[in-house]
């Protein structure tokens, strides 16, 4: 009935807004009606009272007048007040009603009531009201009155033999008690009716409104998960609220459409920020980042080949490589044909070590083009099965779709951010280590390894990432072109990949990089010699040379 929060603020129901809006105007309504029915019985109780007390007053004055005149016949004026007092008593019914006699100067010459006896009249702006009136020769009429500190109103006449005004008085509260009462229960009466209404509203409402019920639930959900959905109308009545819960439903649908290609434009870092601040804005912050940088060899080649359908290879590709990529808390900084950059470490939300994390994903976007380099041989089996050996085009096109990547991985401190104008803008990562891990994926081509890091992720998974499973093979020293300082490379191979046969090659390149790295090329030589791993050829074609007379371990790169 109360509704429920949504961020801090209470959500009421209509359906109680309705039955507490509709119960307030039934009892104010009822109130009201009773209590002007109350005013207009109370009107004619009184005029009926008056016309009592008139003829209870006209009563009281005979009798004070007979009792004068027994009072001058035997000069017995005590007895003559206590008989008037008696009488006095035997015509009221009330507890608290009164007969007075109150002279001009406010002595009470006799009173007839259930109180204890006063001396004198204190309420002096009624004894003025009637001195006043007698001086207009009006003796009588209808006066108010305090008696005993309470209010009354009453009848009152002049006596000129005993020279005092009569006054026959009903105490306000106690002549009103009885029409209080009747609207006291009336009163309650009506709320219990009131509240049994509201009850039954309650009931009715819900039922004729219960589709708001299930829209508001709906839209809460939805808040809750920050998603668009339907709202399940299903058996509701064909109103203005199915109407709404429709409308919204083409809405949500347009909505959700939008936000679905928005999605597909954006990283989810992206989407998220302009879902809890409502904009997007151009700006950008200094963060210790991993950037992935993957790039598909001979393109020239392929693109030169397959000519349009080259856009249907890569979305074939980059549709499997990006899942992977976003399974791994990567976002996506650019796309530029063969090339694809990935950032780790900009999700706010991910627990996982950023570097660990784009090294998995470099062995799955392997794995994705080994996945469609199968598929094309199955084709290509399915093909010389059905019209025999391949022609030289059909073989120049296989040749094409077999791709193979390279992928470089480099970490620091980048800047990341959104960059363009309002216009059209875009997410984008800019640093050293962004052209560094360009140009370590360069570098998979001259060392025919499929994946290359820097010595930044190398000791970024040692030190925070325990039981990482990568064993980093380290390739060379080398400065690339554009760099004044060298910098170790590594080759970060799975564990899981390790056999007897691996290990045993990569020892021997192991030892031949130390005496490569000493200079001693002659007995490196013989160490690359027995390591039967594709690496180890470009070291075996180096050493073929004498050793530079100036060698310091690093060798410089002439190309990108």
């Amino acid at each position: 009935m109360l509704g429920r929060k949504v961020n801090g603020t209470r959500v009421f129901r209509v359906t109680t807004k309705i039955v507490l809006a509709f119960a307030l105007f039934i009892l104010l309504s009822n109130f009201a009606s009773n209590y002007l029915n109350l005013l207009s019985n109370r009107s004619e109780l009184l005029k009926l009272m008056n016309e009592l007390l008139i003829k209870d007053l006209k009563t009281m004055y005979s009798y004070c007048n007979n009792q004068y005149e027994i009072y001058r016949f035997d000069r017995r004026l005590e007895e003559s007040i206590e008989s008037i007092e008696r009488k006095g008593l035997n015509e009221i019914k009330n507890e608290k009603a009164v007969v007075l006699g109150v002279s001009k100067d406010g002595n009470v010459k006799f009173q007839s009531s259930k109180f204890k006896k006063i001396d004198v009249f204190n309420d002096t702006s009624a004894l003025n009201f009637m001195l006043k009136n007698a001086q207009t020769k009006e003796s009588g009429g209808r006066i108010d009155f305090r008696f005993n500190k309470e209010a009354y109103f009453g009848i009152y006449k002049y006596n000129p033999k005993w020279d005092a005004f009569i006054i026959r008085g009903e105490e306000k509260n106690e002549f009103y008690s009885d029409s209080k009462a009747i609207f006291v229960k009336i009163s309650i009466v009506i709320i219990l009716i009131t509240v049994a209404s509201a009850l039954l509203g309650v009931v009715i409402l819900k039922r004729i409104l219960r589709f708001i019920d299930v829209i508001t639930e709906s839209i809460m959900r939805m808040v809750h998960n920050q998603e668009m959905k339907q709202i399940d109308l299903k058996g509701a009545t064909n109103d203005d609220i199915t109407y709404l819960g429709v409308a919204f439903n083409s809405l949500s649908s347009t909505i959700g459409n939008l936000v679905g290609i928005f999605q597909k434009f954006a990283n989810r870092d992206v989407v998220l920020k302009a879902y809890r601040e409502r904009e997007v804005k151009l700006e950008g912050t200094k963060k210790e980042l991993t950037v992935l940088f993957s790039d598909i060899k001979s393109f020239t080649f392929i693109t030169e080949t397959l000519g349009n359908d080259i856009i249907k290879l890569l979305n074939l590709h980059y549709d499997r490589a990006i899942r992977e990529i976003v399974h791994y808390d990567g976002v996506i900084g650019s796309i530029i044909g063969d090339a694809l950059l990935a950032v780790y470490g900009a999700l706010e939300d991910s627990s996982e070590n950023k570097s660990y994390q784009a090294v998995k994903s470099a062995y799955k976007l392997h794995e994705v083009t080994e996945l469609l380099r199968m598929k094309m041989m199955k084709v290509r089996e399915e093909v010389e099965k059905e019209k025999g050996k391949l022609s030289g085009q059909e073989m120049k096109v296989f040749k094409a779709v077999l791709l193979e990547i390279g992928v470089g991985i480099d970490g620091g401190n980048v800047f990341y951010g959104t960059l363009g104008s309002y216009v059209r803008m875009t997410n984008t990562v800019i640093g050293d280590n962004v052209n560094a891990a360009s140009r370590l994926e360069g570098l998979t081509r001259v060392y025919k390894v499929p994946v290359i890091c820097s010595e930044y992720i190398k000791n970024d998974i040692e030190e925070n990432v325990e039981n990482h499973g990568i064993y980093f093979i380290e390739i060379d020293q080398v400065m690339v072109k554009g760099k004044t300082q060298a910098q170790r490379i590594f080759w970060p191979v799975l564990k899981s990949d390790m056999d007897d046969d691996l290990q045993k090659d990569l020892t021997s390149f192991e030892l031949g990089l130390e005496l490569y790295y000493n200079g001693k090329w002659v007995d490196a030589r013989k160490k690359f010699a027995k390591c039967k791993l594709s690496i180890s050829e470009v070291f075996k074609e180096r050493t073929m040379e004498k050793c530079p007379s100036n060698w310091n371990g690093v060798w410089q790169m002439t190309t990108k």
